[in-house]
């Protein structure tokens, strides 16, 4: 049965109501974006994307000198090489290898534009858009996939003082922490990193850990390197333990031997991060199970929904760990084939 979303009016801003309807929309342009647009494209049908950001929004919000944990061949889409002088190549090469293959396939991505409401069915959605300076605006597709990621959404320690400003759920760069107290929470590998860095870089490091130990899943190059420093002392750990309150100059730890209070200025929770469970209920899609998984066609990838698709780790709920660039960036093949099938 058709459904329907009642979009906002209580903006004043004019509405440009696109005329032009699309054969498909993407919503989300990074690299499982990126690919579905291209084997949409190359199946001959007419494609726009829509981003809240920029061009691979979350990639350009990974911590600056990230090295990839794998290949450039397993990152490539559209069937164009990866070229880089690394084993492992770096953030700022991919966002350049992203950049340059939009480019070479001349996609249409429609980047600072936020999907904010949808209306219509299968064959006609009317999808509302906000931009930066809260114009709305219009977009019409025949039919919709949605590659969103789950990065712009960190699960939250929900512990009082997590509002301060010194809490940060995302790691940049540790040069404005150099002779700072920091704190580090989690056991993974973007805390094993974010803790070696900062403790490189001249950072008083401390890692709470709500486990007994580093994760075991940590790369292999990375658990012994952050497993020394905490055994020679240079870097601080409390575990089985847990970051209880956050105070402007200290922060509580619960402990196994107890209440612990130790001085601090900045505290890095890398708690990992989920899909935005909201938006794709926006849509009318359904989860099910505990892990939240989106109901959809293993095959085609189309969702309860008819004529939604969904692309990249939100296919797989709260189980972001099964889900990368390098699978993920398939996923557009799958859909194109439903797509030419669908609209032919």
């Amino acid at each position: 049965m058709p459904y329907s979303y009642t979009m906002s009016t209580t903006h004043t801003a004019d509405v440009h109501l696109t005329e032009t309807l699309h054969d498909v929309l993407v919503i989300g342009a990074g690299p499982t974006g990126l690919a579905c647009a291209i084997d949409a494209q190359d199946a001959g049908l007419d494609v726009i994307l829509v981003e809240k950001g920029c061009i691979c929004n979350s990639l350009f919000h990974y911590p600056s000198h990230m090295i990839f944990f794998t290949t450039p061949e397993l990152l490539e889409i559209g069937n164009i090489p990866f070229p880089s002088p690394n084993q492992k190549p770096t953030r700022n090469e991919a966002l350049e290898y992203y950049r340059q293959v939009a480019a070479y396939y001349e996609l249409d991505v429609r980047q600072y534009q936020r999907v904010t409401g949808v209306a219509g069915k299968d064959g006609d959605f009317l999808v509302q858009i906000h931009d930066r300076f809260g114009r709305r605006g219009m977009l019409r597709a025949r039919k919709l996939i949605i590659a969103t990621g789950y990065y712009d959404l960190p699960n939250l320690l929900r512990i009082p003082g997590e509002e301060l400003s010194k809490v940060h759920h995302y790691y940049d760069d540790a040069h404005p922490y150099y002779d700072m107290d920091v704190v580090v929470i989690g056991a993974k590998n973007s805390a094993a990193i974010a803790a070696l860095e900062l403790w490189r870089h001249g950072a008083r490091v401390t890692i709470i850990v709500r486990e007994a130990a580093i994760h075991r899943h940590v790369k292999y190059w990375i658990k012994p390197d952050i497993e020394n420093r905490i055994k020679n002392g240079e870097i601080r750990a409390f575990f089985n333990s847990n970051v209880t309150e956050v105070l402007p100059d200290s922060v509580v730890i619960a402990s196994p031997e107890g209440r612990v209070k130790i001085k601090n200025d900045f505290v890095f929770a890398m708690t990992g991060y989920h899909p935005d469970f909201e938006f794709l209920q926006m849509f009318g899609i359904k989860s099910e199970g505990p892990d939240k998984l989106p109901v959809c066609d293993s095959e085609t990838l189309e969702s309860n929904v008819k004529g939604i698709y969904l692309a990249g780790v939100i296919v797989a709920g709260k189980r972001t760990n099964e889900i990368f660039i390098e699978n993920g960036r398939f996923h557009g093949v799958q859909i194109a084939k439903a797509l030419k099938e669908a609209l032919a």
